[in-house]
């Protein structure tokens, strides 16, 4: 029942990349760690292997309409692989503990849940069909916007090599308010970034954390699954009864992640009893 479980909402996870351009990882590092019991370590390096992969195949169609702008890829791509490998690198650090990575976790899922139930006023411009609400983000005011492009890009990359999230709900943004590029090619030109992004933080972990291979393997392919469900399902659901779903859905899993982590202020464990937490984190996966 927990495999069953587990890989449905793999599925899910693949539908909200389909639909929204992002949310992968937000539903992936959770569902690895509460649902299938993988350490949070390792469940950030898998999740961006599975998000990779399915960003990978999702990209593929958004080649062939033309929606993928590779220079703005490369150069936006560039700068997140450099935020995510140094991001990943810190989170094997010992004083980065597995509880530290998922009350960071919680927070970025807070900050993303305040920014998609944002009120709107009367006057704000229409949502687009599908795609990211850019309402909920302010204008930049900039002379040279791919200063923070590339700015931004390392923060996204840091973020996601840290904690995991970080990566389409910011990308999509990015691109359009400060690279100028139309709401479709954004998020196609997103899915190419988030595959730099994702390999650049999975190779920071590689070697320092156990990974379940076999789950990997499942999961990217109940994702993918996903991924196609919801480039169908777009066509259907407006983006802003969607965002604002998912919203409500973010605000329910942080409190969740905070409650299961509430004791990570509380007196440090002796050596004579050790969290969980911190011993399952060196257990080899068969």
């Amino acid at each position: 029942m927990q495999w069953i479980v587990g890989h449905i909402l793999a599925v899910a996870i693949g539908i909200s990349l389909g639909l929204i351009g992002g949310g992968g990882s937000i539903l992936a590092v959770p569902t690895l760690v509460y649902v299938m019991g993988v350490p949070p370590k390792s469940a950030i390096a898998m999740s961006l292997a599975i998000i990779g992969t399915v960003s990978l195949l999702g990209a593929i169609p958004h080649w062939k309409l033309g929606n993928v702008q590779l220079k703005t890829a490369g150069m936006f791509g560039l700068s997140t692989m450099l935020g995510a490998y140094a991001g990943a690198r810190i989170a094997t650090l010992p004083l980065i503990t597995g509880t530290l990575q998922m009350l960071m976790f919680a927070i970025m899922m807070l900050l993303a849940a305040g920014f998609m139930l944002r009120k709107h006023p009367q006057t704000a411009t229409p949502i687009p069909a599908e795609g990211v609400d850019l309402t909920l983000y302010p204008q930049p005011v900039c002379k040279y916007c791919w200063l923070w492009l590339v700015s931004e890009g390392i923060g996204v990359g840091a973020l996601t090599g840290l904690v995991g999230v970080g990566g389409g709900f910011a990308i999509v943004p990015a691109l359009v308010l400060l690279a100028n590029v139309p709401m479709k090619q954004a998020i196609g030109t997103s899915l190419l970034v988030i595959v730099l992004n994702s390999i650049a933080g999975f190779v920071g972990y590689l070697g320092h954390v156990p990974l379940n291979l076999n789950l990997m393997a499942t999961f990217a392919i109940a994702a993918s699954f996903g991924i196609f469900v919801g480039a169908y399902l777009v066509r259907f659901v407006q983006a802003r009864h969607l965002q604002r779903a998912f919203g409500y859905f973010l605000l329910a899993m942080s409190a969740f992640i905070l409650w299961q982590n509430r004791t990570a202020f509380q007196s440090q464990p002796t050596s004579k009893h050790v969290s969980t937490s911190e011993t399952t984190e060196v257990i080899p996966y068969t």
